[in-house]
């Protein structure tokens, strides 16, 4: 369980935070959290999908695994890819808000929490490690990215973009899977939407989120050769 608390550095003075990648540091996640904003990076590494959040609304997802608990982009020497999604390098590390004040917060139960090993969250005598200047940095765009997502999503709704759908994928050994519960861009309805619509989309910095979700769905075939060489290690 997540014992977040505001961080400072009379407490933390001594924070050290692992930032290696690995299952044991909770990196076996089967997708993360991503925003418009980030799209340009996360599609040219992952498929980019909607779900459905617990208050119902959508969300935006990069994709790494077909199953709970199934990071394809873990391996021996941590994480094989050039682009981490923001939402999981800014672990152990969340942003809190306070009326119109944003402060930062630390999970203390994190794996990655140390009092030694690891880069130093606090200078000896207080002030910011170059290391938290830039989890600063990635949990101010992390807010914003999500706070433009809103405008995102209502216009994707508002113009029924979004489609569910189901991939199902057979592996070179026969083995079956079936990825279901997401949701993706409407291609057709897309390109046939009025100059007026687009226009819109265009002036609001959607559309091209949308094509880089469309341009995402190649991943899948990265996707299915780590599924096919996990697999095939494994038996």
């Amino acid at each position: 369980m997540a014992n977040p608390v505001l961080l400072n550095n009379i407490d933390h003075k001594n924070l050290h935070v692992q930032t290696g990648r690995g299952a044991r540091f909770g990196d076996d996640v089967m997708s993360a959290l991503t925003f418009p904003a980030e799209f340009r990076d996360v599609q040219a590494c992952y498929p980019i999908v909607f779900r459905k959040a617990g208050d119902g609304s959508f969300e935006a997802h990069a994709l790494f695994g077909f199953q709970e608990g199934e990071n394809l982009f873990l391996g021996a020497h941590g994480w094989d890819a050039p682009y981490v999604p923001l939402a999981i390098e800014r672990q152990p590390f969340l942003i809190g808000v306070n009326g119109s004040e944003l402060m930062v917060h630390v999970d203390l139960d994190n794996p990655r929490i140390g009092a030694s090993g690891g880069e130093r969250v606090f200078l000896p005598h207080g002030g910011s490690t170059e290391y938290l200047e830039r989890v600063n940095s990635t949990l101010l765009a992390i807010h914003q990215g999500l706070q433009h997502s809103r405008g995102f999503m209502a216009a994707l709704l508002e113009l029924q973009l979004l489609e569910s759908f189901v991939f199902d994928i057979e592996l070179d050994d026969g083995a079956q899977y079936r990825l279901a519960g997401f949701y993706t861009v409407n291609e057709e309805r897309l390109a046939a939407l009025p100059g007026e619509a687009l226009e819109r989309l265009h002036r609001a910095g959607y559309l091209q989120a949308l094509y880089m979700v469309l341009a995402s769905m190649s991943c899948f075939r990265t996707l299915i050769e780590r599924k096919n060489r996990v697999h095939a290690a494994q038996c």
